[in-house]
Formats: C-alpha cells, structure tokens, sequence
C-alpha cells in the first residue's frame, strides 16, 4: 500500500472515529453516566469513602474473592489434587508437587505410575 493510499484510509478512519465520538458527546444515556460519576464521587469525598468502600458496602462477598485475587495477579488459582495408592489404599490431597508422602511414592514406584494414580 503507497503511503497516500495509507494516509487517505487513516484519514477516512479518524473522521469516522471523530463522528462516533461527537454522537456518543451527544447522547443523554452518556451525560446521565457522566453526571452520575460526578455525584458518586462528591458523595464519596464528602463521606471520605474509596471506591473500594462503596464496593465493600453494596457487595461484601466481592471483597472476599477479589482480595485473594489481587494477591498474586496473572495467577490462577491451584486446584486440589487427590491421588490414591492402589497398594495401602492411602489417600493424599494436595495442591502441588511437593508433597512428602507422593514425594516418597514417585520415589518407590515412578512418576509415570503415581501420576497414573490421580483421582478424576
């Protein structure tokens, strides 16, 4: 593509943008938000409350989850692991790898084989 050719399409681009924005400028469902930003945060500052506090207030189960999210974010979350030891019977739990009991099991039978132990 020539660099006119390229000029003339981000032009085209940026005047539909430009009319987008100026029908979203003149929308009452944007100027109802907008003033109601406004008043949520003169209430705010008035009552000296964060945005964390609002949410707190009108929903506490919110800040239960996203406080253990927001301690390492970008990680999931490990699920419980259960493997059974057709041999003993014995059960162990676990979230990760480092356990001692499946340590000592990979140990004396194999990765391979404790791996293929894993509950469903």
């Amino acid at each position: 593509m020539s660099k006119l050719a390229e000029f003339r399409a981000a032009e085209k681009a940026l005047a539909e943008q430009l009319a987008h924005l100026d029908s979203l400028k003149k929308s009452s469902a944007l100027q109802r938000e907008i003033e109601f930003e406004e008043k949520l945060k003169k209430l705010m500052a008035e009552h000296a409350k964060s945005l964390r506090d609002v949410v707190a207030i009108l929903d506490p189960d919110s800040a239960r989850t996203n406080t253990t999210l927001a301690a390492r974010p970008g990680r999931r979350q490990r699920t419980v692991k259960v493997y059974k030891n057709p041999h003993t019977g014995e059960v162990v739990e676990t979230k990760g790898g480092n356990q001692k009991t499946l340590k000592s099991w990979k140990a004396e039978y194999g990765s391979d084989t404790v791996e293929s132990w894993l509950q469903g």
